[in-house]
C-alpha cells in the first residue's frame, strides 16, 4: 500500500489540472452558443419565408389557373357564339336562297303565262288584222254596206264619203251611226284643224271639251294604220274617254296607231276636207252641214254656190309614207 501512494498522489496531482484544461473549452462553448442560436433563428426565418413564398406562389398559381379556366370558358363561349352565328347565317342564307329560287320560279311561271297570253293575243290580233286587210283597203261605195257608209256634207262645198269599219271598232262605229241618226253632227264646226296633221270635229260646244249625253266608249285600239283620210276617234288622256269627237287625218300619222281608235276612212271627197280652214279654232271654221248614212237616202244640201275645191289626186306616197316634220 505505501508503495502505491506516490502513484496515487501523482495521479491526483495530474487530475488537478483537468479543470484548468476544461476552462477554455467552456469559455469557447459559451462564446459559440449565441452564434448557433442566431443561425437557428435565421433558419427558422428562412423556413418561414420559404413557406410564405410557397404559399404566395400557390396562391398565384391558383389565381393563374382560375384566370386560365375563366379565359378558356370565355373563349369557348365566344366559339359557341360564333358557331351559333355561323349556323344562323347559314340557315338565313339557305332560306334566302330558297326564297330567291321560289321567286325566280314564280317569275318564270308568270313570264310563261304572260308569254302564252301574248301569243294568244297576237294570234287573235293577227287573225283580226288578216280579216281586215283581206278586204280592199278602200272599197267602193257600190260594194259597201249602205249602213256603214257615212256622208259628211261640208260647208267647204261638197260631200265627203267615209267607209266605216265595224270589223275593227264595232262600238265606235255604232256610236257614230247612233249620233248621225239623231242629227247630232248637223251644224257642228271643225274646231281644231292642224296643217299637215288632221281636222277635228264632233264637239257641239266648239271648244274641244264637249260631247254627247251618251256614256263614253271604251278604247278599241287596232293595228289599222292612220293613213291619209283615216277617220279616228278623239279622246282625253283616258283611253276610254271617247264620246262624239273624231278627226280626219291629212297625211299618214303612224304614231297614232294603237293609241287612238281608227274606225273608218274617206273614200271620196277628201278635197273638201283639205279645204277646211286651219286653226285652233279657225277664225272662220268650216261646218258639217249635214251628216247621214247612205241607208238614210238623204239628199245633199245646197252648198250656197260656193266655189268647189279641186279634187286632189291621192298618190301612193300620200297613202303610205310617213310625215317629215
Amino acid at each position: 500500500m505505501p508503495g502505491y501512494m506516490p502513484n496515487i498522489l501523482k495521479s491526483l496531482a495530474a487530475l488537478s489540472f483537468i479543470p484548468m484544461l476544461l476552462a477554455p473549452i467552456a469559455v469557447q462553448a459559451q462564446d459559440t452558443a449565441p452564434t448557433d442560436q442566431s443561425q437557428i433563428e435565421a433558419d427558422r426565418a428562412a423556413a418561414r419565408a420559404a413557406r410564405e413564398a410557397e404559399k404566395e406562389a400557390a396562391k398565384v398559381r391558383k389565381q393563374q389557373q382560375e384566370e386560365a379556366e375563366k379565359a378558356e370558358k370565355q373563349a369557348q363561349k365566344e366559339e359557341d357564339k360564333k358557331a351559333k352565328a355561323a349556323e344562323k347565317a347559314a340557315r338565313e342564307a339557305a332560306e334566302a336562297e330558297e326564297e330567291a329560287s321560289e321567286a325566280k320560279n314564280k317569275e318564270a311561271r308568270k313570264a310563261a303565262r304572260n308569254a302564252e297570253k301574248d301569243a294568244l293575243e297576237q294570234r287573235d290580233s293577227n287573225a283580226a288584222d288578216a280579216s281586215v286587210m283581206a278586204a280592199p283597203l278602200v272599197p267602193t261605195p257600190d260594194k259597201a254596206d249602205p249602213d256603214n257608209i257615212l256622208y259628211l256634207d261640208l260647208s267647204t262645198g261638197g260631200r265627203v264619203t267615209i267607209q266605216l269599219y265595224p270589223e275593227i271598232a264595232p262600238n265606235h262605229v255604232e256610236r257614230i251611226k247612233t249620233l248621225t241618226r239623231q242629227g247630232f253632227y248637223d251644224g257642228i264646226i271643225f274646231h281644231r284643224v292642224i296643217e299637215g296633221f288632221m281636222a277635228q270635229t264632233g264637239d257641239p260646244t266648239g271648244t274641244g271639251t264637249g260631247g254627247s249625253d251618251l256614256p263614253d266608249v271604251a278604247a278599241e285600239f287596232n293595228k289599222f294604220p292612220h293613213l291619209r283620210g283615216s277617220v279616228s276617234m278623239a279622246r282625253a288622256q283616258d283611253p276610254n274617254s271617247a264620246n262624239s269627237q273624231f278627226f280626219i287625218v291629212f297625211y299618214p300619222r303612224f304614231s297614232l296607231d294603237n293609241s287612238y281608235t281608227n274606225f273608218g276612212r274617206v273614200i271620196s271627197g277628201m278635197q273638201y276636207v283639205d279645204a277646211v280652214p286651219r286653226g285652233e279654232p279657225p277664225s272662220s271654221p268650216a261646218r258639217i252641214l249635214q251628216a247621214s248614212l247612205k241607208s238614210q237616202n238623204k239628199p245633199e244640201p245646197n252648198y250656197a254656190a260656193q266655189a268647189q275645191p279641186a279634187e286632189r289626186a291621192i298618190t301612193v306616197d300620200d297613202l303610205n309614207a310617213p310625215i317629215s316634220n
